[in-house]
């Protein structure tokens, strides 16, 4: 074990005579030096303070003048949390004595982590009243909020700690400060269930107000089945009919979908028909319905008692009740809107009702495409339960299981919005899209071309499978690392998109369908590999071979001067079948002569072949 990791370890373990030991012959520079030093991301004192060792972070900060502002990568419960200054660890593990001997030493009451968090935030966070008060006390800042806007008594009233919230709002907090989404503190007492907290930030002034999806702390409460929010705010002056039946209703959603208590969702529904008829001069009808949705079996909403009654005689009317009130009142932007249908489906296809499922994903898809920003997650993770789906319907241990045949024309429409979200990102402003994310959506659509491989089509049917690949590869869309599709095809790597198997990559027949449909073969990642490169990389000497009958240049080379055959060096069988002079041309090797020799090739050769060489160097 070198010097560096045993300092670290004696102040992460608190053993201050070990760590003396340890320093004991140190210059003062090289003391200074393994004070700054990090291992896992972490300085000594920040290790010392996040465990309490108050008579070490005094020794290091005092003898060996450890910094007390470096911040750097803590865990807290499985999370890691990047950037964060010693102060930031004592206050969220709950060391008071650090807290104030850190302070004491010049530490900033407000500094923060990479996400905006501050000592006093991660205090209010685990519900360390003592150190809250004492960081207070010496000037914190109540209202610097994380990336998120979230503010410390908004944390404190979602985590439930009541004395913390009351001590903020005594102190001045801003009660009806909002986040970046728009919801306050009230909505986040709404989430956890937290009345006590709702009621005394109601008397300091809260108000009732919409987040950013229009969602009042009352819909918020519905939303996560806190009946004793519900029935708090339902009985509130703030608090309208319409608002009260809107409530009752997706409170009776919730019920459905998230508690699995149809009893219990009637009672609401029928609680909100008594609000909707209670003044007969002012009856509250639902809005006229449009066209009956097929993903929820043209199901209409329930209008009168008698419907509500004859409800509880088909549960599954009452779950696609719950999916129309869902959508009616949340509406289609809301997230939990159409995470709820696929819930929904996904519980059809736990029972093996695959194509109740497949109806229902495709309707939440298309809300999501209409409503959701190029490659948001959620459209994301839809695509590829998609691909999940259709790679367990195609294999035979599905076989017997109600509708388990996979159509052509299922495969193909899901590989059809796939393209289209990428044609949709790459329409985007600069920056641009995520390329992580672009990746994972880039492999998703080269696993649904794997599995439409396996489906049987006529050729008109295949026509358009190419038709379609090749305006997706016109896109020309590149991921994490400047990975092309072709990339992507021939890499291992692009096996694991996701938790569940779908096919195994690299992928001899991805790639040579992406090939006849115009995959660039010479195409080039951000260290200048061709696919060649990658598919060396991952000894498949297959698809080397198809991607040189292909046309692919096998002796250019990459930024650090590799060619793919430089790669294969460790790779005995690969480069046995491979042989570099059976595919090594007199062009080539003229090019890697210029190279070799710095000739000064521009302006004296015809462009074309200007780029020829660029591949050589």
């Amino acid at each position: 074990m070198d010097l560096k990791t045993a300092v670290f370890n004696a102040a992460r373990d608190g053993k201050l005579r070990l760590l003396q030991k340890l320093l004991e012959n140190k210059t003062d520079h090289d003391v200074m030096k393994l004070m700054a030093e990090k291992t896992n991301g972490a300085t000594p004192l920040l290790m010392a303070a996040r465990y309490g060792h108050l008579e070490l972070v005094e020794y290091l900060i005092e003898c060996c003048c450890a910094p007390v502002e470096v911040g750097g990568s803590v865990n807290f419960d499985g999370e890691i949390i990047e950037g964060a200054p010693p102060l930031w660890a004592a206050s969220a593990a709950g060391h008071l004595k650090v807290v104030q001997s850190l302070l004491g030493h010049g530490a900033s009451v407000n500094s923060t982590t990479l996400t905006n968090s501050t000592p006093l935030r991660a205090a209010c966070f685990d519900g360390h009243l003592e150190i809250v008060k004492y960081l207070v006390e010496h000037k914190a800042d109540l209202e610097v909020a994380n990336r998120h806007g979230h503010t410390c008594l908004m944390i404190s009233c979602y985590k439930g700690h009541r004395e913390i919230a009351q001590y903020l709002l005594e102190k001045g907090a801003d009660v009806n400060r909002r986040s970046v989404k728009g919801n306050t503190a009230l909505h986040d007492c709404a989430e956890s269930g937290s009345l006590d907290i709702m009621k005394m930030l109601l008397k300091f002034g809260a108000t009732m107000e919409k987040d950013g999806y229009g969602m009042t702390p009352l819909l918020s409460a519905s939303v996560t089945g806190h009946t004793n929010i519900v029935d708090f705010l339902t009985q509130h002056p703030q608090t309208n009919r319409s608002e009260r039946i809107n409530a009752l209703e997706l409170l009776g959603a919730t019920f459905v979908d998230k508690k699995r208590d149809l009893l219990g969702a009637l009672r609401c529904w029928k609680r909100a028909m008594d609000l909707r008829y209670s003044d007969s001069n002012h009856v509250l009808l639902k809005d006229e319905p449009g066209q009956p949705v097929t993903a929820y079996d043209c199901t209409r909403e329930a209008n009168t008692f008698e419907e509500l009654d004859s409800l509880i005689a088909d549960p599954d009317d009452m779950r696609m009740q719950a999916l129309l009130i869902r959508e009616r009142i949340l509406g289609p932007s809301h997230p939990d809107t159409s995470y709820y249908i696929r819930y929904r489906g996904a519980v059809y296809a736990d029972s093996g009702n695959f194509e109740r499922c497949i109806k229902l994903w495709k309707y939440a898809l298309d809300m999501q495409q209409n409503n959701l920003d190029p490659l948001s997650p959620m459209t994301a993770s839809s695509l590829l339960s998609f691909a999940e789906l259709f790679s367990f319907m195609l294999q035979d241990r599905a076989k017997g299981l109600l509708g388990t045949s996979v159509s052509f024309d299922d495969l193909m429409e899901i590989l059809s919005k796939s393209v289209l979200e990428i044609e949709r990102a790459v329409k985007q402003p600069r920056p641009g899209p995520d390329p992580a994310q672009l990746s994972k959506v880039l492999s998703i659509i080269l696993h649904l071309i794997c599995l439409l491989e396996k489906v049987p089509c006529t050729v008109e049917e295949d026509h358009f499978k190419k038709e379609t690949i090749y305006r997706f590869l016109k896109l020309q869309p590149s991921g994490k690392n400047g990975y092309s599709p072709l990339h992507l095809a021939v890499d291992r790597n692009t096996t694991c998109v996701g938790r569940y198997p779908v096919c195994k990559f690299p992928s001899f027949q991805v790639a040579s369908i992406l090939l006849e449909c115009g995959a660039d073969v010479n195409s080039r990642d951000e260290d200048n590999n061709s696919p060649l490169h990658v598919a060396a990389s991952n000894n498949h000497p297959d698809i080397m071979n198809l991607l040189i009958v292909c046309g692919t240049h096998f002796d250019s080379t990459n930024s650090f001067r590799q060619t793919a055959c430089d790669l294969l060096d460790e790779k005995e069988m690969a480069k046995n079948l491979i042989q570099p002079i059976n595919h090594t041309t007199l062009q080539c090797l003229a090019a890697r002569a210029i190279v070799k020799h710095g000739l000064t090739y521009r302006g004296n050769i015809p462009e074309r072949l200007e780029a020829f060489v660029l591949l050589h160097r």
